[in-house]
């Protein structure tokens, strides 16, 4: 049996569990958000047409933050259009997604979701094709208590409070040809620069997240952060990475070492931002917020009409609804692990996105809402990931992938609540066959040599009469789970699991 090893101690951390590292995304995009989190004709919608439902898995699934509206919505996006009474709201053109927007939902139905569902807001401001001056009457009809115009146009839409949203995003995916208002890194660099510092000056209390590149192999990666962050360093406190993995042509093995470019691409940003900060001799540290991830099959997707322009305009069009099996939540699992891993640096992640559109969360329209595959994972960090963050010393038997080299068969990372007093391990076996003998070195959190309690021990794995294919669906929503992990015990010091071919597991350990 293939074998791996850890050895940890609570003295060895990278720091705390950054809690906005469990967010997520919605996005005027497809069924996102109508059909999704709105739908006043469903028979579990409330009075502001929001589906409860929905709500109730969210609170499950356990995200921290949303970020809102968009994604490549927003560039194109009018915010005075989603507010104020719903019937004299201007039906416009959505160029990001080839679609008409009813304006229906905007963002007073946002912010009293965001309420219900217990979660931060965080918001986007068109860059695309406005800047400056929409930015701040944004934030002034957002955040400012009242006296002003705009301030006193949300108390008579109905919003006494401001929404006092603290993080915001200075646009979105503007380096790629794609974006409606696409940018060179220069131009972006001093737009941001110029909306961030007015910005402040209205709410210095906020947080701005700068557009980093799309992904890391767009052909101005690097020298794209480079220039926006020369222009920008001093008045933003992020920059955002984004990402997505699919399984290409059966290459399964690359697939399930998506988090090894994860890594790297985290690394990389990293390097770069300290790099600018030291060239400005700014001791400031920028982190980074990695506000889309998630496995996407984009193949799939640039096959699809929306992707070659359909000829027809019509409203909340079905889009990438991707079905996810057990190999996808696998590869999540694993991507949740990096993040958590460099949390000193990505303090904010949002996977995207949250409902229907490649969504741990699907629904129909009238009917049932479910989890997908990829919502255990999710949910089962978001729940028990507390405390600190630690270093792991791992050992692992490996294997080989055509994209990313050689991968270890164990991915892990791990958290230790001092207050609790609690290990949580969060620990994938890559190999498709055989299962993975793993032991951990507990005996710097077990001086006294009591051994800790196992607390729980869950794993999602392929069934034993599935396949890696399996998924769930509204006929068979609980085909894939989280189920019990055996064969797990502590004995002298050390913890030996035998983690099941394909899997993600969790193990908490309770030392009192």
């Amino acid at each position: 049996m293939p074998s791996a090893s850890i050895t940890l101690d609570p003295a060895f951390r990278t720091g705390e569990v950054p809690r906005r590292l469990f967010g997520s995304f919605v996005e005027h995009m497809g069924r996102s958000i109508y059909e999704g989190i709105y739908e006043p004709s469903h028979p579990k919608a409330d009075d502001d047409g929001l589906r409860r439902d929905v709500v109730e898995l969210v609170r499950e699934l356990g995200p921290t933050v949303v970020r809102y509206p968009g994604g490549n919505f927003v560039s194109n996006y009018r915010w005075e259009d989603g507010v104020g009474p719903q019937a004299e709201r201007p039906r416009r053109l959505d160029l990001a997604w080839r679609s008409i927007e009813s304006n229906q939902f905007g963002l007073s139905e946002f912010m009293r979701w965001a309420k219900l569902a217990d979660v931060e807001p965080m918001m986007a401001v068109n860059l695309g094709t406005r800047g400056v001056q929409e930015a701040l009457d944004l934030l002034e009809y957002s955040n400012h208590p009242g006296g002003t115009a705009l301030s006193d146009l949300r108390i008579k839409h109905g919003d006494a409070d401001p929404y006092d949203v603290k993080l915001w995003c200075l646009g979105n995916e503007l380096d790629g040809p794609w974006q409606v208002g696409h940018k060179s890194a220069l131009e972006y660099g001093r737009l941001a620069a110029e909306t961030g510092r007015a910005m402040k000056l209205v709410d210095p209390s906020i947080e701005l997240v700068a557009c980093g590149s799309s992904n890391s192999s767009m052909p101005t990666f690097g020298s794209w952060e480079q220039t926006v962050l020369r222009e920008a360093y001093d008045y933003v406190d992020y920059i955002s990475l984004h990402a997505y993995y699919e399984e290409r042509d059966g290459d399964v093995e690359s697939f399930l070492a998506s988090a090894l470019d994860m890594d790297h691409f985290i690394e990389s940003v990293v390097s770069t931002a300290d790099a600018i900060g030291a060239e400005l001799g700014n001791r400031k540290r920028i982190n980074l917020s990695f506000d889309e991830w998630n496995v996407w099959y984009q193949s799939k997707f640039h096959a699809s009409d929306i992707a070659v322009g359909r000829s027809e305009w019509v409203e909340h069009p079905r889009v990438i609804e991707d079905e996810y099996n057990v190999t996808d939540a696998v590869v999540v699992g694993t991507l949740l692990n990096s993040l958590l891993r460099h949390g000193d640096r990505v303090t904010v992640a949002c996977q995207a996105q949250l409902v229907n559109v490649i969504a741990p969360i699907r629904s129909e329209p009238g009917s049932d809402s479910w989890r997908q595959t990829i919502f255990h994972p999710f949910a089962q960090m978001a729940g028990r990931a507390t405390g600190s963050v630690l270093q792991l010393a791992v050992s692992s038997d490996s294997y080989e992938s055509e994209k990313f080299g050689t991968a270890p068969l164990l991915d892990a990372s791990a958290t230790w609540d001092a207050e609790s007093r609690r290990l949580t391990l969060f620990a994938a076996n890559r190999g498709l066959d055989d299962a993975l003998d793993l032991a951990v070195d507990l005996r710097s959190l077990d001086p006294a040599g009591t051994d800790g309690r196992i607390e729980d021990a869950l794993t999602l794995a392929v069934a034993d009469d599935g396949s890696r294919f399996t998924a769930n669906d509204q006929q068979r929503p609980d085909s894939v789970g989280m189920i019990p992990l055996s064969n797990v015990v502590v004995d002298s010091g050390t913890l030996k699991a035998e983690l099941p071919p394909l899997s993600w597991s969790v193990i908490a350990l309770d030392f009192q």
